[in-house]
């Protein structure tokens, strides 16, 4: 069945088909589902402040008064990377337990309150948003959608993010993208995931992973749900999504790096969708960006995860260092070992990248690749530190180039009906917001059919 988007919901609301207070009872029930995967996706669940929030809401619309916005009663997750007034945030580690609930809300998830939206819960995450697989040591590992029973990996680190979305648990996912963690987990779990452009969305209340690259974006079943989302994270007018057509747009397609050790799913679904573009009348060309091949290069010393991560963890590593998962301490740990001359040449190695991309990006509408190169691996295959250390490279290879570059990216479905998600990727240079969203709009109702 077709799941409800945030226009039809809001619509639902407004005529009176429906009330918040059944919307987040339905959450509730899903994530209390014995046979769910809630316990997993959900570190803290707000039960009685989602109900209070629903009813608060119906009565405002039952009184006649009108609503914060047209969104004001529907139940999102929150990932547990913000903060959230009167809540510990714990990043999905254990090292943060004895910490002080924070005092207010993080900025967009004020703007999300002041929108009206129901905070059902705060969402599991790869500990310290240091992984693109999404699994967490501490508190478990939610499933992805897909072949549930192999037990495969959600994406990360928006973890739970994802997987309250696909489970019903919540409507939207509010998540953090530092080299992909939005557009990872709605790959595999054949949702919609975007990073904006970063400097649009306040990263105030966030828990850092690296403020050089650090994004705030949401989770959700459409390209039209996404775009509601940032459009309130972001303090900005809703982009008008319909209307465009394919024909003449000018798509890029790299035939070096993040088109390499493409799984046979991927490339074929990769290849589909291009065709279906090209028939649609998008004029796709294959183009060589040789700074694609200097990113690991670049990141030889760990990058800016490593180093701007260690600045903020070094003092609670010293104190807390035994409760990390060693897997994210080792990592956290390369950051020590950048001098202030490693680290100035990294952010002048990021600017010569990105000038050379805008360059080269200059004449095209948008970049295409798949978001990522292989489709869920099964948990067990990540059991051995060396496989979860490869199959984390690649999960991050090609979404992080967008993070690199400052730019803007979504993910929307492009596997067939009963295969294996796989996500397409419509990335452009910073500031490119709205164009890409009407791009992916016009894409996805394309590919969807």
């Amino acid at each position: 069945m077709t799941k409800p988007t945030l226009a039809s919901l809001a619509r639902d609301l407004a005529e009176g088909r429906t009330t918040s207070q059944r919307l987040t009872e339905d959450c509730l029930a899903a994530i209390d589902d014995q046979n769910g995967e809630g316990a997993r996706a959900f570190l803290h669940v707000d039960r009685e402040a989602a109900q209070a929030q629903a009813r608060a809401v119906d009565l405002l619309r039952t009184g006649g008064a009108t609503p914060p916005s047209r969104y004001a009663g529907i139940p999102i997750s929150i990932k547990d990377l913000f903060d959230i007034a009167g809540q510990v945030t714990r990043a999905g580690s254990m090292a943060l337990d004895g910490a002080s609930p924070a005092t207010e809300d993080a900025e967009t998830v004020a703007r999300l309150r002041r929108a009206g939206f129901v905070f059902i819960g705060r969402t599991n995450m790869s500990e310290f948003a240091f992984s693109g697989v999404g699994t967490n040591p501490h508190y478990g590992t939610p499933l992805g959608i897909w072949d549930r029973a192999s037990q495969r990996i959600p994406g990360g680190s928006s973890a739970g993010a994802a997987v309250s979305v696909t489970d019903s648990m919540a409507f939207g996912a509010l998540g953090t993208d530092t080299g992909g963690s939005c557009r990872i987990p709605a790959a595999f779990n054949g949702l919609v995931g975007y990073k904006p452009t970063a400097r649009r969305v306040p990263l105030k209340g966030a828990l850092p992973l690296s403020f050089s690259l650090d994004s705030i974006g949401p989770i959700a079943g459409t390209v039209a749900c996404c775009a509601a989302l940032d459009a309130i994270l972001a303090n900005e007018s809703e982009p008008e999504l319909d209307g465009l057509s394919l024909d003449g747009v000018r798509f890029a397609v790299p035939n070096n790096f993040v088109v390499n050790d493409l799984d046979a799913a991927v490339s074929a679904d990769f290849q589909s969708a291009l065709s279906r573009l090209s028939r649609a009348g998008a004029r796709i060309s294959n183009i060589n960006l040789s700074e694609l091949d200097t990113i690991p290069q670049i990141n030889a010393l760990g990058g800016f995860a490593a180093a701007e991560s260690y600045a903020w963890h070094c003092k609670l590593l010293d104190r807390k260092g035994d409760a990390y998962d060693p897997r994210v301490r080792v990592r956290v740990e390369r950051g020590a070992k950048q001098s202030a001359a490693d680290y100035i040449e990294l952010c002048n190695a990021r600017a010569r990248f990105i000038a050379a991309m805008e360059k080269k990006l200059a004449p095209y509408d948008a970049m295409l690749m798949p978001t990522v190169p292989i489709v869920a691996p099964r948990i067990e295959e990540l059991i051995a530190d060396d496989a979860f250390a490869r199959i984390n490279l690649l999960v991050l290879r090609n979404p992080s180039v967008i993070n690199l570059l400052d730019g803007c990216a979504i993910s929307i479905p492009m596997h067939e009906d009963g295969e294996a998600p796989a996500g397409i990727s419509l990335a452009a240079p910073g500031g490119h917001d709205r164009h890409i969203f009407r791009l992916a709009a016009a894409a996805s109702a394309l590919l969807s059919r």
